[in-house]
Formats: structure tokens, C-alpha cells, sequence
């Protein structure tokens, strides 16, 4: 494996480093600037979620066209557009003038961060790897985590030291400086799989066709698997947007969440690399069932009043499987000849699934419905979605049988 990964440390490098870049829109990190927001703007803890939502939703709407460019020019020219452009986005939060020019900020930092990154670095590797997609997603994708793990320390002591617009200002001057050159020299050279480890530059789905975007939105599958792939972003989001709220009714010290995120990166890293071995021996379809287990029962934890270790570690472990999971799953059940049209549509879900976590859940604290009770349902959610993916499991499977 030591011998694969530096034969290919560019395409994994370069995908590594995406996922990275992806937490400038990522709602971690946007949400370190909440409470400046909130004070400059006058807005309430619902009315922000309300903006954020909208912001989020914008971009979701947005994904669909611009992550089609993935299908049409090389992985390098897209990053081209989208570095600069999520740099100008953290120029612009910092420096919002009034509530119109954030929302327009937050819309550029979800659409081209959290979307559009991560979406490349996916995209690509999905391509690029099909004997060891699954391990090579798992490298890739630890970018997330290194995100989760370094950037919100960061951000606080550079506001600490010199105020939280000057933490935009150097996300912008990452992305510029480091991320644009660094990413382009990465993906410039397209890579050429080897076929003796299987790995083909076109891999057809399970039923032994490349599937188009008319076709799988045509899928009644797809819209299951949806239910599924869309519970981490959506109950992941809702933890990370209130981390105040939590701190201040659970009686935290302050340090107390930070850290938590961090023994969350630490055990997403360890199941990433993990499930990554499992579906490269026994593909993605048959992690299914399991992948929201620990979700679910992180959700019961942090309903219950849990220390926030238990949760962090059980949201870890499901963040670990998912984020591997999804890299993996789409070019295995629809093809990889338009993987690029195909997961726009995806990440356009997940993103709206983002916008609507803050957004509602905001609200319903407004209304006297506290998360607590909140997570309780997500958690029966993600029980009862559970065995949803055991039946889409067993149906991928009977494709498979047939291709």
C-alpha cells in the first residue's frame, strides 16, 4: 500500500487538500463567526438560522449546473474557478457591510466550499480509482477531518489575536497562495489507471450500465438512498450550528466543545481508514445497513444529556463510514461515464440538507422546543432509516446479480 500511495501521492494529495479547503464553507466554520454576525446585524438565534438556510438553500439550488463542469472540463480549470472564488467569499464575510452582502457571502462560501471541493476531490477520485476506491477515498477525505481538527483552534486564536475578520482574511490567503497552485499542479496530469489492479477509467454501475442524471433521478432507489446519505448532514450541521446554545444549556466550560470536535476528527479518521479496507473487500452496498447506527446513537446520547465525549465519539464513528461510504457508493451503483452530473445532484441534496438543519431547528428552539428533545427524533430517524438501507441493499444487490 506504502509503494500505491506514492506512486499516486498527487491525485491523493490534491484530493486530500480539497477536502480540506471545503471548511471554509463548511457550517464549522462559518458558524466561529456567529455571534459577531448576530451582534453586528441585531439578528436573533432563529433569525440567523432563517439566513443561513437561505444562503445554503441558494447554493443547493445552484450545484446541480455548476457541478456539471466537472463532466465537461478538466478537474484543474474547475479549481481554477472555484479557489479564487471561494477566497473573494471569505474576503467578503469579513467585510459585510449590511445583511444582503452576507447572505450573498454565506451563499459563494456554501456553494463553492462545501460544495464545489468537495465535489471535485470526490468526483475525480471516483474516477480515477476503482480497485482501490475505497481506501483512496478514505485517504482523501481525512481532509474533513483535518478541517475539524485545526482550523476552528486557528480561526479563534487569530481572532483572539487580531479580531475574526483577519481569520477570513487568512482563509482567503490559504486558498490563493497555497490551495490554487497547489491544487492545479495536482490535477493538471489526469491519471492514468492500471488495469491489472482492475482499475478502469470508465467503471459501469451495478446492473452493468453507466446511468445519466435523467436516469437515476428516474430511480426509486436513488430517493432511498437519499434518506440515508442525507441524516449526517443534515443532524451533523444542527450539532455544529448550536454549539452555543448546547454549551450554554448543558453548562460546559468553553473549551469543552472545541475539544470535543477534535477526539470527533481523531475517531473519524480511524473509521474512514477502516471502512475504506471494508469496501474495497466487500464494496460499499454492504455497509449500508450500518452506517447509522452510531449515528442514531449519538442523537439518544445528546438528547439524554451525555458527556459531550460519548456523542463526539459515536458521531465520529458514523461520520467515519459515511464520509467513505458516499465517495464510493455512486460510482459503484451508477457508473462513473457521468459520475460528475450524477453527484452534483447529490451534493446539491446534502447541501440543502445543511441549509435546512439550522433553519428549522432554529426555529423550533424559538418555539420552545428545545434540541434535546430535537435529537430524540432524529435518532429514531436514523433507526428507522436503517432498515430502508438494508432493503435498498438487498435490491442493489439483485442488480448486481444481473449485470
Amino acid at each position: 500500500m506504502a509503494n500505491f500511495f506514492i506512486k499516486n501521492f498527487r491525485w491523493i494529495a490534491g484530493g486530500f487538500l480539497l477536502t480540506f479547503l471545503s471548511s471554509f464553507g463548511q457550517t464549522f466554520f462559518i458558524s466561529a463567526s456567529i455571534a459577531e454576525w448576530q451582534n453586528n446585524f441585531s439578528l436573533s438565534h432563529g433569525g440567523f438560522g432563517r439566513l443561513y438556510m437561505l444562503a445554503t438553500l441558494m447554493s443547493a439550488l445552484t450545484l446541480p449546473f455548476l457541478g456539471r463542469l466537472v463532466d465537461i472540463w478538466p478537474e484543474h480549470k474547475v479549481i481554477m474557478l472555484v479557489a479564487p472564488m471561494l477566497g473573494l467569499a471569505c474576503i467578503m464575510a469579513a467585510y459585510a457591510p449590511s445583511i444582503p452582502v452576507l447572505i450573498f457571502a454565506i451563499y459563494i462560501l456554501r456553494l463553492f466550499g462545501q460544495g464545489m471541493m468537495t465535489h471535485i476531490a470526490l468526483t475525480a477520485t471516483g474516477r480515477w480509482f476503482a480497485g482501490h476506491r475505497g481506501r483512496v477515498i478514505s485517504l482523501v477525505v481525512l481532509g474533513h477531518q483535518a478541517g475539524e481538527a485545526l482550523l476552528p483552534i486557528t480561526f479563534a486564536a487569530i481572532t483572539v489575536w487580531l479580531g475574526y475578520q483577519w481569520g477570513w482574511i487568512t482563509g482567503a490567503l490559504i486558498l490563493v497562495l497555497i490551495g490554487l497552485p497547489f491544487g492545479v499542479w495536482a490535477y493538471k496530469k489526469p491519471r492514468i489507471p492500471r488495469q491489472d489492479i482492475d482499475d478502469r477509467s470508465e467503471t459501469a454501475g451495478y446492473d452493468g450500465r453507466h446511468w445519466t442524471r435523467a436516469q437515476v433521478l428516474r430511480d426509486p432507489l436513488f430517493y432511498i438512498l437519499l434518506m440515508g446519505t442525507l441524516a449526517p448532514a443534515f443532524i451533523g450541521t444542527t450539532i455544529f450550528f448550536h454549539q452555543d446554545y448546547l454549551t450554554t444549556l448543558r453548562q460546559w466550560p468553553a473549551a469543552t466543545f472545541a475539544s470535543g470536535m477534535s477526539v470527533m476528527a481523531f475517531t473519524t479518521i480511524i473509521f474512514a481508514l477502516l471502512n475504506g479496507v471494508l469496501i474495497d473487500r466487500f464494496g460499499a452496498r454492504k455497509i449500508l445497513p450500518f452506517f447509522l447506527f452510531p449515528l442514531a446513537l449519538s442523537c439518544f446520547a445528546l438528547s439524554q444529556g451525555a458527556s459531550v465525549y460519548i456523542f463526539m465519539i459515536l458521531l465520529g464513528i458514523s461520520y467515519g463510514f459515511s464520509s467513505t461510504l458516499f465517495g464510493a457508493l455512486w460510482p459503484e451503483t451508477y457508473g462513473t461515464k457521468n459520475l460528475g452530473a450524477v453527484r452534483a445532484i447529490i451534493v446539491s441534496a446534502m447541501v440543502f440538507a445543511t441549509s435546512a438543519g439550522p433553519g428549522i431547528t432554529g426555529t423550533l428552539i424559538d418555539q420552545g422546543f428545545d434540541l434535546p428533545k430535537q435529537m430524540l427524533m432524529m435518532g429514531l430517524y436514523c433507526i428507522i432509516v436503517c432498515f430502508l438501507m438494508a432493503f435498498a441493499a438487498i435490491r442493489l444487490g439483485k442488480r448486481q446479480t444481473k449485470s
